[in-house]
């Protein structure tokens, strides 16, 4: 029994180790960041962009001293991402790996193009690209993109990456992209689908408030040149327009899956109208949207958004804290804008883009049995377009900060 049970022990032994044979060692692997595509002067192809990440910049057992360059950027043409993975091996020295890809960046020009989905289609199909890789729409080409992308606080680029995104994507001035959204609201037929807008060349400046820019009209000096700002609006898989910092907000804090933080905004002053009061906007929950279906005339969608506000700044120096009539025209000037701002953006997606960018189908669906008789009743092209919508904005609190008083003009200059 027991020379069995040695025996036994031994082939166990031999059997084991052979489970490593396709083992990778860490440092035999090229771990990609990021990955551009664009179309490519052949028809049918596209040229790839792979920003590949250095792991001795800025890790703590590289010396301070380094001269290397933080990541490797190449590009190659071919007909889908993978076959032109495997393509650029044979001049990598490591094995391409695209386990820890952070974003997949297409061109504007690309994803106004009837055949961006048939692209992105293989994307979704690998093992080795995660559904949580963020979707961006760049101005230029993605390789110009990637490669004029210099962060200066932030030389590891998968890191600059996840902060930038998550930066932009709390603020409300972009939108949640992932790739697993992207194809989950394509593949719905229903709703439109925003991915965050980027630029790394500077265009006109725009004109407005501070966060009524797309990305590459901020007026801005130093720093890199890159910039996050506004949503690439995308309908059945193509990308059909654009929606400033200001408006994409509007769609975070309207759709009750996007995950908004507090942000800074400004209203203009009721009181003394040449100058905009900072506010800080805080909303605690999901808006109350409820849908109320009718078959043979336009449903009634109504939409109540409760939210805070905190007086930052009045540069007017109006004493706004003291007087409650004050407070009272702060109030309605605050939620008289709001409102106007969200009925222009509704009108706007009910008559060009036909479906709405909220997510609210999701609201809808219980009125039906089963998908057929949803589909049947057709969202995007007739509930949606010609539903009567109401959003009413209501502020629950208004504080003041830590002063109560500003300072007196008229006594510093007397």
């Amino acid at each position: 029994m027991r020379k069995k049970n040695i025996f036994l022990i031994c082939i166990f032994i031999m059997v084991f180790p052979s489970g490593c044979n396709d083992r990778q060692e860490l440092e035999q692997q090229s771990y990609v960041v990021a990955i551009g595509v664009d179309k490519a002067e052949e028809e049918d192809k596209y040229d790839f962009t792979y920003q590949i990440a250095n792991p001795e910049v800025g890790s703590s057992s590289s010396q301070g001293g380094t001269n290397e360059p933080p990541s490797e950027i190449v590009t190659i043409t071919g007909n889908d991402v993978l076959t032109a993975t495997y393509t650029a091996n044979a001049f990598v020295s490591k094995k391409i790996t695209l386990d820890h890809t952070k974003v997949i960046i297409v061109s504007e020009e690309l994803a106004r193009d009837e055949n961006f989905l048939r692209v992105l289609q293989a994307a979704a199909r690998t093992p080795q690209i995660r559904r949580g890789v963020e979707l961006i729409v760049s101005k230029e080409k993605a390789r110009e993109f990637i490669q004029l992308n210099k962060p200066v606080t932030e030389t590891r680029p998968h890191k600059y990456f996840l902060s930038i995104l998550n930066r932009v994507t709390r603020s409300g001035l972009s939108p949640n992209s992932e790739l697993h959204r992207f194809f989950q609201i394509t593949e719905g037929d229903a709703d439109l689908f925003l991915s965050t807008y980027a630029s790394a060349i500077p265009s006109e400046e725009g004109e407005g408030n501070e966060d009524e820019y797309l990305a590459g009209q901020i007026p801005k000096l130093g720093g890199s040149p890159t910039q996050f700002m506004g949503a690439a609006v995308f309908k059945e898989g193509i990308m059909i327009d654009t929606l400033n910092g200001h408006e994409t907000r509007l769609v975070n804090i309207l759709d009750p899956t996007m995950d908004i933080e507090n942000f800074i905004t400004t209203f203009k002053d009721p009181i003394e109208p040449k100058f905009r009061v900072s506010i800080g906007y805080s909303q605690d929950k999901d808006p109350n949207i409820s849908i109320t279906y009718n078959k043979d005339k336009p449903s009634l969608i109504e939409v109540t958004v409760d939210f805070k506000a905190e007086v930052i700044a009045i540069p007017s120096l109006v004493d706004y804290s003291q007087n409650p009539d004050y407070q009272k025209r702060l109030i309605n000037q605050i939620i008289s804008e709001l409102e106007e701002q969200t009925n222009k953006l509704i009108e706007k997606s009910q008559k060009e883009y036909g479906t709405d960018p909220f997510y609210w189908s999701l609201f809808v669906r219980k009125h039906f049995l089963d998908v057929k008789a949803y589909e049947k009743a057709d969202w995007n092209k007739v509930i949606y377009p010609n539903a009567k919508i109401k959003v009413r904005y209501n502020l629950q609190n208004l504080e003041f900060g830590k002063m109560l008083n500003d300072t007196s003009l008229e006594e510093v200059r007397d």
